[in-house]
């Protein structure tokens, strides 16, 4: 009868900090409202500054990496201590350099800008996610698809509200991006200093047991590679395609990638509960057997059975994100920010150098080709997950 009482206080302990995960999630959205603006602008940019489709990879390229490699030293400075004001910082840095992208007037400058689009992604993601999964509770993997969901609504809505913005206004319209930046970052200033004593608590006691194994965490990092070449090569070529291939009206790049990552934000949620249930390291490993039919069917297929196609691909691809950072913290209990770090950075960002590669089969081989790589790299990362080893149970 003595375990009776025990129970409530274990069962009030483990429960999720509800408007901390609701307040990091707002932040979450307005840093990929940036990040999910930058494909469906390449167009634009491409057609105003006549560059090759090589060149514009390189964007893609200085984007992905600036916001990646760099992620896991961030990611380190999470795990010593709490430096809450990364988080305001980091919404405005992005903010700021994709807000000046549309109105760079040379390519080194358009560079400049997405670098600095990318130094704020890196300095948010790992301190966000280090704290949001220090009170999500026991269902981490439930509690972070919450706190994702915010990242994974703005790289929906960037690309319909970009295309607008440039549509009504000209390339001028990317300073209208600065105003949610603006308005978030002055949120955070007023609201997070609360929150900090009841984060860096939990955050200090999630970290604090547990062992390391950094082999299962390199084999993880290879396996997100693998899964952000297929999402990163259709995000930035799909647009290409319908555009340049298809002949496309430009407002329907907004709406494709829209579709793509809406429906990958709806599948975070569902995601989440599941991975719960069944463990995220078999959920990882199916969901590449899923998605590699839905991308080879998207390339026979148009009109709106396209975007169908394209929405479960989304359902199946872009929902995984979370999945990978629990698992990930799960190989590196001691070290959750440089474990967030690595798969939403490093492992994202290497998957660049792809997408710089693609970009130069497209200008040789055509875009199709680009894309055919794109739709058949969910093979190779089935592969290489079926050796993720099983976590250690946790308390």
């Amino acid at each position: 009868m003595a375990a009776v009482p025990v129970a409530t206080p274990i069962a009030e302990r483990v429960r999720p900090h509800v408007t901390l995960i609701a307040l990091l999630s707002l932040g979450h959205f307005v840093i990929d409202l940036m990040q999910g603006a930058l494909p469906a602008l390449l167009p634009f940019v491409k057609r105003e500054h006549d560059l090759s489709y090589a060149a514009t990879g390189t964007i893609v390229l200085a984007a992905t990496l600036s916001s990646s490699i760099i992620q896991p030293l961030f990611g380190y400075l999470a795990d010593q201590t709490a430096r809450r004001w990364m988080l305001p910082a980091s919404v405005l840095l992005a903010g700021t350099g994709l807000a000046l992208l549309g109105i760079a007037p040379s390519y080194p400058l358009l560079l400049a800008c997405v670098i600095g689009m990318g130094l704020g992604a890196a300095a948010f993601h790992p301190e966000a996610y280090r704290t949001a999964t220090g009170v999500a509770g026991s269902r981490k993997a439930t509690a972070l698809s919450w706190f994702a969901l915010g990242g994974n609504v703005g790289i929906a809505v960037g690309p319909p509200a970009i295309t607008l913005f440039v549509i009504t206004l000209g390339l001028g319209g990317s300073l209208l991006m600065l105003i949610p930046a603006l308005v978030v970052a002055a949120v955070f200033v007023a609201v997070l200093p609360r929150f900090t004593l009841a984060a860096r608590g939990s955050t200090t006691a999630a970290s604090a047991a547990g062992v390391n194994r950094p082999g299962a965490m390199a084999l993880l990092v290879v396996v997100v590679m693998l899964r952000s070449w297929t999402s990163l090569g259709f995000t930035t070529f799909v647009p290409f395609y319908y555009l340049d291939v298809l002949k496309a009206d430009p407002s329907v790049v907004g709406m494709l990638l829209f579709v793509f990552l809406g429906a990958g934000a709806l599948g975070t949620i569902a995601t989440g509960p599941l991975a719960d249930r069944w463990g995220a390291r078999p959920f990882m490993q199916w969901v590449f057997v899923a998605v590699t039919p839905l991308a080879v069917l998207f390339l026979h297929v148009t009109g709106p059975l396209a975007f169908v196609v394209l929405g479960l691909m989304g359902v199946t691809l872009v929902s995984t994100f979370t999945v990978s950072v629990v698992l990930g913290q799960q190989y590196l209990p001691r070290n959750p920010g440089m474990a967030s770090g690595l798969i939403v950075g490093f492992a994202t960002g290497t998957a660049g150098v792809g997408v710089t590669v693609l970009g130069s089969i497209a200008d040789t081989h055509g875009l199709l080709a680009a894309l055919w790589i794109s739709a058949l790299m969910p093979i190779a990362g089935f592969i290489t997950a079926a050796f993720l080893p099983r976590p250690h149970a946790t308390a």
